[in-house]
């Protein structure tokens, strides 16, 4: 393996909803699932058969041909989300990318040829080259605009009002930050965005890789501020840990042509099958209700632990939540929780994130509480 990233030396070699075993027999509660990608846990019935039944018939045709799944799929999901057209990628950051090709491509048709996007990026959101701009973590010479970017502070109307130009075509941003600790945007500068995109005739792109699909208790983050974006970037929890994401657009931003956007695996038939399984189970009865019910479990139950430690204040929304910690290293509390058995993420050197399985229990986060507990015990000293 290429040393690409520190890994502990656990080895696991089997899961079941909120749970994670090792080669030794030692089960693990996992609440980073992934990094949100196993969306209904560690092998969930609904996704594995729905892969079997699919792998015995039809892996992958190929890019340049129809198949079910990705028909069934793309017709779900614009009615699910209210949009026009989707199209289907293998990660959040080919859909990042590809949602900035499509705002350009949108200037070149709509407005005089314009390409500069304006980010409001706290944090690098990952991936390919265009992402990776948008996010603010390329050259010095990126970050100023002259790539066909201008990056912003998260969170400042003003200083993104002041950004925009006659050659910006389009604002991206996140309506919840997760690599930088769950920061989200605060209702009043979330609609003051696409009041001036709509006022100058901009587009507006949500980068709800992390969000979407239900992360925040609702389908789509953008519901919970009652906007509308032009394109949305989703992936992570779309596949439920299967290599899939979507880009979906509604009206005259629809506007790629054959040729526009070419991969090799995109919209294949075995990660649409994981996907519409995925998006099924997401919208059936109660299930959001459920998500919102245990957000709001883990919600008080993470506050309290953090007022009694002089941590805090909690941060997110839904089923992704973070905890600013004082005083303590995060990847320290980290490892500490990991000889609690507890699988915990720090995006951020003073900041733990959770994001457990949307089918999570009341019972498994009262477990999670009292593991983590014990794991800030054993920082401060206090077992």
């Amino acid at each position: 393996m290429m040393r690409t990233m520190e890994r502990p030396s656990q080895l696991f070699v089997r899961g079941q909803g909120s749970w994670l075993w090792d080669i030794q027999g030692n089960a693990y509660l996992d609440f980073t699932q992934g990094l949100m990608a196993n969306s209904l846990g560690h092998s969930p019935s609904v996704l594995v058969s729905a892969l079997r039944r699919q792998a015995e018939s039809l892996i992958n045709p190929g890019a340049g041909y129809y198949n079910l799944g990705m028909l069934k799929l793309a017709t779900r999901l614009c009615q699910a989300t209210d949009s026009d057209q989707a199209y289907f990628l293998s990660s959040g950051a080919e859909a990042r990318e590809a949602a900035i090709r499509l705002a350009r491509k949108w200037g070149w048709l709509h407005r005089g040829g314009a390409g500069r996007i304006v980010t409001a990026f706290d944090s690098p959101a990952g991936g390919t080259r265009g992402a990776l701009a948008a996010s603010g973590c390329m050259s010095p010479r990126d970050k100023d605009g002259t790539s066909g970017f201008a990056r912003v502070p998260f969170n400042d109307l003003e200083a993104l009002a002041a950004a925009l130009d006659e050659q910006t075509v389009a604002v991206m941003l996140e309506p919840l930050q997760g690599e930088a600790g769950a920061i989200p945007a605060s209702l009043e500068y979330l609609q003051g965005v696409t009041r001036l995109c709509n006022e100058r005739g901009l587009l507006l792109i949500l980068d709800e890789v992390q969000t979407g699909i239900g992360r925040c208790g609702v389908l789509l983050a953008e519901e919970l501020y009652g906007v509308r974006a032009d394109i949305i970037a989703l992936g992570t929890g779309l596949g439920g840990g299967v290599p899939l994401a979507a880009l979906v657009a509604r009206g005259s931003a629809c506007c790629f042509e054959p040729g526009d956007l070419v991969g090799s695996c995109h919209g294949n038939a075995l990660a649409t099958a994981a996907g519409l399984a995925v998006l099924e189970t997401v919208l059936e009865p109660s299930f959001l209700e459920h998500v919102r019910a245990v957000g709001e479990h883990l919600r008080k139950g993470l506050a309290q632990l953090a007022r009694h430690h002089g941590h805090g204040p909690l941060r997110g929304q839904g089923l992704l939540l973070g905890l600013p910690l004082v005083g303590l290293s995060a990847p320290a509390v980290v490892e500490a929780a990991l000889k609690e058995r507890l699988l915990i993420n720090a995006p951020q050197a003073h900041c733990l994130r959770f994001s457990p399985a949307l089918t999570v229990s009341h019972g498994n986060i009262d477990e999670m509480l009292k593991r983590l507990t014990r794991a800030l015990g054993r920082i401060s000293g206090r077992n």
